[in-house]
């Protein structure tokens, strides 16, 4: 192989001809009046000496890169360089750089055999390419065997010389440039591994403040899964709870930060926080969202957060919730008719000056509930709409337990493990009791019209049911004088209208009295001369738990609860 003729024919570098031309004043070939350039001579529009010094007269022009010897440039150069030439691709020349690296090689010899450290970092099929196509290729950073990283750029070299035939369609061979790029890729590992870190760690505390274990009511069976995006997506502050409020009832709530990484999942975390303490005390959903709304404006100004905080009453038959901009709740009956909770929903919380309402949404006996963030429905190529019709059509076919739909709803949606979003779904049901089940969830009733003997009515109804529900003689007495002393209490701050209202599940029993009157009773010491204050303390001490709530009609719910024995097998 002449690699003197290979040389002097390897393409020129974009550009040079011009910049040579610049430099002289003339055209890369011609002169002005179409004449051949002469070696020393200028054109009167010549471009100045670099710094505006002009070159002295009788100073030689400084040579073209077509007057550069190609072998001691290349030979000069500190990146790796390897010219091979047929299909075979057979070694033509190394520079000393390529030497100095991988040692000495044959030349002459197939590069499958000279250069094997090409053929172990997948270079072969690529010269083929380059060969077939007579386009360059590069392949980016790749580690060699000497532990270095490489961007290897593989040029087209053609037309071998005069009265010589190619030995391939695309050129006659092709030059390997090496570029030693080993501080670049290790930046670059370093950098992946901290996002690493940052990723396993914004993991671990995603999960870490997410409930470990739900609670699960009397009346309602739930599931609810979470699954973090990707690795190449950061995580986000998705979220939901399951809180148990008493008397029956049950929140449940389901949100989504508007961030990534560990900041998202840290104010996500203090949101959740603060929606269990603001349920404790018991308020309309649109009231908590409103506490919410303002809490998460001194958290961090600079993020906003979805959510849905939705309460659950076995005496209603429904689910009264509000949505700060978070998607709709949906609900399958028993027929698999699938209904949209689209109103009412006001503005993320965080944006601040919007006054949240509830709404409700029947979930009868046999009812499931899907609440979900937006990692569920969302793709860049399709309408957000189409996401929620297709979890509607998912979740009209979803049957078996709240875990199973939650799975089933997940791999409907394509979600898997190179997600780019974040998922959490919340699945509830509300299971219609049949046979024995249905004898250990009973409900009764008594309208109080008032009166002095509306307390000797409420404890001979509340004995007469209690009985009927084979209750132990211990437990029954102490729900009989709950439901008195409730009673009594109504009569005497409450206003009409008022009722008794005795549930019990498979665990425990509850007592609720309901008036007109929105005063909130509160425990309190009597002193021995006091001749009222004493019914709410004797309440509290007989019964497991007791609280008190504002009614939607302007009245309150006073309740207690009692925990049954345990089931034997």
């Amino acid at each position: 192989m002449n690699f003197t003729r290979w040389s002097a024919r390897l393409p020129p570098i974009p550009g040079t001809q011009r910049r040579a031309a610049a430099r002289t004043g003339l055209a890369p070939d011609r002169r002005p009046d179409g004449s051949a350039p002469g070696p020393d001579r200028r054109s009167d529009g010549s471009v100045p000496a670099a710094r505006g010094e002009r070159q002295a007269d009788g100073d030689p022009t400084p040579p073209g890169v077509d007057g550069l010897p190609a072998r001691e440039v290349l030979d000069r150069v500190p990146a790796l360089v390897a010219l091979v030439h047929g299909g075979d691709h057979r070694l033509a020349y190394l520079n000393d750089a390529y030497t100095t690296a991988f040692g000495a090689r044959p030349l002459g010899e197939p590069a499958r055999d000279a250069l094997p450290e090409l053929r172990e970092l997948g270079l072969l099929p690529l010269l083929d390419q380059v060969l077939r196509s007579g386009r360059p290729r590069t392949l980016k950073s790749r580690r060699s065997p000497d532990g270095r990283s490489y961007t290897f750029t593989c040029t087209p070299v053609r037309d071998p010389g005069p009265g010589e035939r190619a030995t391939a369609p695309g050129g006659a061979g092709v030059l390997v440039f090496a570029t030693d790029v080993t501080d670049h890729a290790e930046a670059a590992d370093r950098l992946r591994a901290s996002e690493r870190r940052q990723r396993e760690t914004a993991v671990t505390l995603q999960r870490s403040l997410l409930p470990q274990v739900l609670e699960q009511p009397d009346d309602l069976r739930v599931a609810a899964t979470y699954h973090p995006g990707g690795t190449e997506a950061a995580v986000g502050g998705d979220w939901y709870d399951v809180i148990t409020l008493g008397g029956g009832r049950t929140a449940l709530v389901i949100g989504d930060v508007m961030g990534r990484g560990v900041r998202a999942a840290a104010v996500m975390g203090q949101l959740r926080t603060a929606v269990r303490a603001y349920a404790r005390m018991d308020l309309p959903p649109h009231e908590i969202l409103q506490l919410l709304d303002g809490l998460a404006a001194e958290i961090d100004a600079n993020q906003i957060a979805t959510c849905v905080y939705a309460v659950h009453d076995p005496n209603e038959g429904r689910l009264v919730y509000s949505s700060a901009g978070h998607l709709p709740i949906l609900v399958r009956d028993e027929t698999g008719t699938v209904v949209r909770a689209d109103e009412p929903t006001g503005p993320p919380l965080g944006t601040g000056g919007w006054m949240h309402a509830s709404g409700s949404v029947p979930l009868a006996p046999g009812s499931t509930a899907v609440l979900y963030t937006d990692g569920l429905v969302e793709r860049r190529d399709a309408d957000l709409d189409e996401g929620i019709a297709a979890l509607e059509r998912a979740l009209a076919g979803a049957t078996g337990t709240p875990q199973v739909v939650c799975d089933r709803l997940v791999r409907s949606a394509g979600v898997q493990a190179d997600h780019d979003d974040d998922v959490a779904v919340l699945v509830l049901q509300h299971p219609a009791r049949t046979g024995p089940d249905r004898e250990l969830f009973r409900n009764a009733a008594l309208e109080l019209l008032g009166g002095v003997e509306a307390a000797p009515r409420a404890r001979a109804f509340a004995s007469g049911v209690l009985a009927s529900w084979r209750f132990p003689p211990e437990l029954h007495d102490a729900g009989v004088l709950a439901a008195s002393e409730l009673v009594a209490n109504s009569l005497q701050h409450g206003t009409p209208p008022m009722r008794l209202r005795l549930r019990r599940t498979d665990r425990r029993l509850i007592v609720e009295v309901t008036d007109g009157d929105d005063h909130l009773p509160r425990r309190r010491r009597a002193e021995p001369a006091d001749e009222s204050g004493r019914g709410i303390a004797i309440v509290a001490t007989i019964a497991d738990h007791w609280g008190a709530r504002r009614t939607p009609d302007g009245g309150k719910a006073v309740w207690c609860e009692f925990t049954l024995p345990a089931r034997r097998p």
